[in-house]
């Protein structure tokens, strides 16, 4: 009797059908919105350009710190009372930071929902940010980062970014920042920062029954007290590539793995070629059914599990992979990494490959664009990187749409096994004489 079964194939994508979006500008502000007819909860979502991106070099992790301040109470009143105020309407402020803005949002029935945005303002404009607090906030987030830096691959990571893109960059550091940059952060750091971008009008996203909900009302309470104009923008980054491969090995003596961290730069989210690309790295490593994890974790069990794909901001992007090794196999799972990343990028994905792909990422849509919360993340993907009102409605066909020549198309002009930064934090003592003789690249020191 046989254990090997053979692999199913890829179910039919359901159909989804992505709300119309409703634009008006209202009190120096704009409000994007989505229709969700019958729906009793509803999202409002504070989009502001205050990203990890605009803070100052060598202030790294000031969006953190101000993320878990701005919930220390307001100019009306103390975190006790903000905390009962925002409890009495079922809700909670839930923030979040990427490298494009700083995000603020709540979820509440229709009915508490300009209370609730009003209260979403209220801790936006006006937060307290006493002294004390924020001092508490930033020993906090120090102390979280200093636990997390213990384990392996954060050191790794900040390696990797700070070769594609140049230490002295804001994008070639940590988007949280590190224990050290954030422990440096004073008041004054955290006040400034607030009234450069926090006092700007921004975009609230809204996503509910629009027929329950004023939108001229919500606006105008979101952007009271707002002014300024419109954060300035800089344009996307060019790719530039490194001539050659390298190794960085980031010495972690008597580890019993190694931590691999493999990439190169790519281009931005808005780039043209987003869909296909993306659909090359679902089909090299971005899925469990991937070229990476069959080679790396099944064929030769070298690993639990490998991922390798394209993530992207509004100026840049990046190709990465990620994996941990045990330290005896650290060279020939490098070894067969670049060369399953080199095999795809000469000779492209197949269609039995492709479909799995197409299938999954447009499947992914019917389950993950259903909540009130989902549909105003989708919107705010549209504000930030300036796409068209009906790219997700045209998502799912993209993605069924796109063919074997198009994906393989764009893994050769996206994937450059040639130009890789090979990240290795291990134990140098053990592995840097193997590393050395797999030829793949000069192996250098890394240091932070």
């Amino acid at each position: 009797m046989s254990l090997i079964a053979e692999r199913p194939g890829p179910g039919v994508a359901r159909p989804y059908r992505f709300p119309t979006v409703t634009r008006r500008t209202v009190a120096g502000g704009e409000v994007v919105a989505a229709h969700l007819p019958g729906q009793n909860l509803a999202v409002a979502l504070l989009l502001l350009d205050a990203g990890a991106g605009r803070e100052p070099l060598g202030r790294e992790g000031l969006g953190g710190v101000l993320a878990k301040a701005v919930e220390e109470g307001t100019a009306q009143r103390d975190a006790t009372a903000y905390a009962l105020a925002i409890e009495a309407l079922g809700t909670e402020l839930v923030i979040g930071l990427d490298w494009d803005s700083f995000q603020v949002s709540v979820q509440v029935p229709v009915d508490r929902l300009s209370a609730a945005v009003e209260l979403l303002a209220e801790a936006v404009r006006t937060p307290r940010l006493d002294p004390a607090d924020i001092l508490r906030v930033r020993d906090d987030e120090a102390t979280a980062l200093r636990m997390d830096w213990a384990n392996p691959g954060p050191r790794a990571d900040a390696v990797l970014r700070a070769d594609l893109y140049g230490v002295d960059t804001r994008h070639g550091r940590p988007m949280y920042g590190d224990p050290d940059s954030v422990a440096g952060l004073e008041v004054d750091d955290v006040r400034v920062f607030h009234s450069e971008w926090f006092l700007r009008p921004g975009t609230l996203v809204v996503a509910g029954d629009l027929e329950r909900i004023d939108l001229d009302a919500l606006g105008a309470a979101a952007f009271a007290g707002a002014g300024g104009g419109p954060a300035p923008q800089e344009g996307p980054l060019p790719v530039t590539l490194r001539a050659g491969r390298r190794i960085l090995l980031v010495d972690r003596p008597g580890s019993v793995q190694s931590t691999l961290r493999l990439g190169h730069p790519s281009p931005h989210r808005a780039h043209p070629d987003h869909v296909p690309t993306t659909l090359a790295g679902t089909v090299l490593g971005g899925a469990f059914t991937s070229r990476l994890n069959h080679l790396i974790r099944e064929v030769h069990g070298y690993t639990y599990g490998i991922r390798g794909d394209f993530a992207t901001s509004r100026r840049f992007g990046r190709f990465a992979v990620a994996s941990g090794v045990q330290t005896a196999v650290t060279a020939p799972a490098l070894v067969e990494t670049v060369g399953e990343i080199t095999r795809t990028r000469l000779t492209g994905v197949t269609e039995e490959e492709l479909a799995v792909a197409r299938s999954w990422r447009a499947g992914q849509l019917s389950v993950e664009l259903q909540s009130p919360r989902a549909i105003a993340s989708a919107l705010t993907t549209l504000v930030v990187h300036g796409l068209p009102d009906d790219y997700h409605a045209r998502l799912r066909e993209s993605l069924l749409s796109a063919d074997v020549e198009q994906v393989s198309v764009a893994a050769a002009a996206h994937l450059h096994p040639e130009a890789l930064t090979l990240v290795v934090e291990g134990d140098a003592a053990i592995i840097r004489d193997e590393l050395v003789a797999t030829g793949l690249g000069e192996v250098v020191d890394a240091t932070l």
